[in-house]
Protein backbone atom coordinates (compact mmCIF):
# COMPACT_ATOMS: atom_id res chain seq x y z
CA UNK A 1 0.00 0.00 0.00
CA UNK A 2 1.25 3.47 -0.90
CA UNK A 3 0.01 6.44 1.12
CA UNK A 4 0.84 10.15 1.22
CA UNK A 5 1.04 11.30 4.82
CA UNK A 6 1.26 14.41 6.97
CA UNK A 7 2.04 14.88 10.65
CA UNK A 8 -0.40 17.71 11.41
CA UNK A 9 -3.58 16.60 9.64
CA UNK A 10 -6.95 15.49 10.93
CA UNK A 11 -6.15 12.14 9.29
CA UNK A 12 -2.79 11.75 11.06
CA UNK A 13 -4.24 9.26 13.61
CA UNK A 14 -4.58 6.89 10.64
CA UNK A 15 -0.93 6.05 11.27
CA UNK A 16 -2.18 3.80 14.09
CA UNK A 17 -4.48 1.87 11.77
CA UNK A 18 -1.77 1.61 9.12
CA UNK A 19 0.62 0.20 11.72
CA UNK A 20 -2.00 -2.36 12.78
CA UNK A 21 -2.51 -3.44 9.15
CA UNK A 22 1.23 -3.77 8.75
CA UNK A 23 1.55 -5.87 11.91
CA UNK A 24 -1.35 -8.11 10.88
CA UNK A 25 -0.27 -8.82 7.30
CA UNK A 26 3.49 -8.25 7.00
CA UNK A 27 4.30 -11.95 7.44
CA UNK A 28 2.19 -12.56 4.32
CA UNK A 29 4.21 -10.07 2.30
CA UNK A 30 2.17 -6.91 2.87
CA UNK A 31 3.90 -3.60 3.42
CA UNK A 32 3.06 0.06 3.55
CA UNK A 33 5.14 2.74 1.87
CA UNK A 34 4.49 6.13 3.48
CA UNK A 35 5.41 9.30 1.62
CA UNK A 36 5.19 12.50 3.67
CA UNK A 37 4.01 15.46 1.60
CA UNK A 38 3.40 19.11 2.42
CA UNK A 39 0.94 19.75 -0.41
CA UNK A 40 -2.22 20.26 1.65
CA UNK A 41 -2.53 23.06 4.17
CA UNK A 42 1.21 22.91 4.96
CA UNK A 43 0.47 20.03 7.32
CA UNK A 44 3.91 18.44 6.89
CA UNK A 45 6.33 21.35 7.40
CA UNK A 46 9.16 19.46 9.09
CA UNK A 47 12.41 18.08 7.83
CA UNK A 48 12.74 14.38 7.03
CA UNK A 49 14.43 13.88 10.40
CA UNK A 50 11.66 15.71 12.30
CA UNK A 51 8.96 13.77 10.44
CA UNK A 52 10.64 10.43 11.18
CA UNK A 53 11.11 11.29 14.85
CA UNK A 54 7.43 12.24 15.16
CA UNK A 55 6.17 9.11 13.38
CA UNK A 56 8.46 6.61 15.06
CA UNK A 57 8.00 8.13 18.52
CA UNK A 58 4.28 8.96 18.56
CA UNK A 59 3.03 6.06 16.42
CA UNK A 60 5.85 3.48 16.75
CA UNK A 61 5.80 2.93 13.00
CA UNK A 62 7.64 -0.09 11.68
CA UNK A 63 6.86 0.26 7.98
CA UNK A 64 9.00 2.34 5.60
CA UNK A 65 8.69 6.12 5.82
CA UNK A 66 10.33 7.85 2.88
CA UNK A 67 11.68 11.37 2.42
CA UNK A 68 9.15 14.15 1.92
CA UNK A 69 7.91 14.46 -1.66
CA UNK A 70 5.42 16.46 -3.69
CA UNK A 71 2.24 14.70 -4.82
CA UNK A 72 0.72 17.58 -6.84
CA UNK A 73 1.67 19.98 -9.61
CA UNK A 74 4.68 20.34 -11.83
CA UNK A 75 7.07 18.91 -9.24
CA UNK A 76 4.92 15.82 -8.60
CA UNK A 77 7.08 12.81 -7.72
CA UNK A 78 7.23 10.25 -10.58
CA UNK A 79 5.55 7.61 -8.40
CA UNK A 80 2.57 9.87 -7.86
CA UNK A 81 2.56 10.91 -11.52
CA UNK A 82 2.21 7.20 -12.33
CA UNK A 83 -0.43 6.54 -9.65
CA UNK A 84 -2.61 9.49 -10.67
CA UNK A 85 -2.10 9.46 -14.44
CA UNK A 86 -1.20 5.96 -15.65
CA UNK A 87 -3.42 3.58 -13.69
CA UNK A 88 -7.15 2.81 -13.76
CA UNK A 89 -7.42 5.11 -10.70
CA UNK A 90 -6.62 8.42 -12.38
CA UNK A 91 -7.16 11.76 -10.69
CA UNK A 92 -5.27 14.16 -8.51
CA UNK A 93 -4.59 13.42 -4.87
CA UNK A 94 -7.33 15.14 -2.88
CA UNK A 95 -5.74 15.29 0.58
CA UNK A 96 -3.33 13.61 2.97
CA UNK A 97 -3.70 9.85 3.52
CA UNK A 98 -4.92 8.93 0.03
CA UNK A 99 -4.21 5.19 -0.19
CA UNK A 100 -3.36 2.98 -3.18
CA UNK A 101 -3.35 -0.81 -2.91
CA UNK A 102 -0.88 -2.56 -5.19
CA UNK A 103 -0.87 -6.30 -5.81
CA UNK A 104 2.11 -8.66 -5.88
CA UNK A 105 2.59 -8.11 -9.62
CA UNK A 106 2.81 -4.33 -9.19
CA UNK A 107 -0.66 -3.50 -10.47
CA UNK A 108 -2.65 -0.82 -8.69
CA UNK A 109 -5.87 -2.57 -7.72
CA UNK A 110 -7.63 -0.03 -5.48
CA UNK A 111 -7.62 3.58 -4.42
CA UNK A 112 -9.13 4.78 -1.16
CA UNK A 113 -10.25 8.26 -0.18
CA UNK A 114 -8.15 10.13 2.39
CA UNK A 115 -10.84 9.91 5.07
CA UNK A 116 -11.25 6.14 4.68
CA UNK A 117 -9.64 4.65 7.76
CA UNK A 118 -7.11 1.85 7.21
CA UNK A 119 -9.09 -0.74 9.19
CA UNK A 120 -12.28 -0.16 7.19
CA UNK A 121 -13.70 -3.58 6.26
CA UNK A 122 -13.39 -2.86 2.52
CA UNK A 123 -9.66 -2.13 2.80
CA UNK A 124 -9.05 -5.19 4.98
CA UNK A 125 -10.99 -7.42 2.56
CA UNK A 126 -9.10 -6.02 -0.43
CA UNK A 127 -5.75 -6.63 1.27
CA UNK A 128 -6.70 -10.17 2.24
CA UNK A 129 -7.89 -10.92 -1.27
CA UNK A 130 -4.71 -9.47 -2.82
CA UNK A 131 -2.49 -11.51 -0.50
CA UNK A 132 -3.98 -14.84 -1.59
CA UNK A 133 -3.44 -14.03 -5.26
CA UNK A 134 -0.20 -15.29 -6.81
Amino acid sequence: MVVNTASFCGNTPQYSGLQRLYEEYREQGFTILAFPANDFGEQEPGTDKEIAEFCYTKYALEFPLFSKITVLGENKHPLYRYLTEDTPFKGEIKWNFQKFLIDRSGQVIARYKPGMKPLTPQIVEDIEHALVQT
